[in-house]
């Protein structure tokens, strides 16, 4: 999700380094999740080849799973977020990922 690497000596507070034989091998530094999830977005987009909002129901709600999947709603406004892109309410996102909840447990 857009992480880049860097050499150990530049990692900053909030980068992860990693060890390889007991020493310093590489830092990685991840993006800001709310720059990521524009980015997933992006990437729906541009593989439906139109808009999110454009998508008919089914595919908004498929969207909404793989959006689940990728962590999408741990982000601070990311169902708003979602929401906005898809063209509907808040409240609609919640009612797919519900959806998409009871359907895992076997509910439906």
């Amino acid at each position: 999700m857009g992480a880049a690497l860097l050499p150990p000596e530049e990692a900053g507070p909030d980068d992860v380094v990693l060890r390889w034989g007991g020493a310093d091998a590489v830092a990685v530094r991840l993006p800001q999740l709310a720059e990521s999830l524009d980015h997933v977005l992006a990437a729906m987009e541009r593989a439906a080849g139109r808009p999110l909002a454009e998508l008919d129901r089914k595919a908004k709600q498929d969207a909404v799973r793989a959006l689940e999947a990728r962590g999408a709603f741990a982000v601070r406004h990311g169902v708003e977020t979602v929401a906005t892109a898809l063209g509907v309410s808040r409240f609609t996102v919640y009612n797919y990922l519900n959806r998409a909840n009871e359907e895992r447990r076997g509910v439906r």
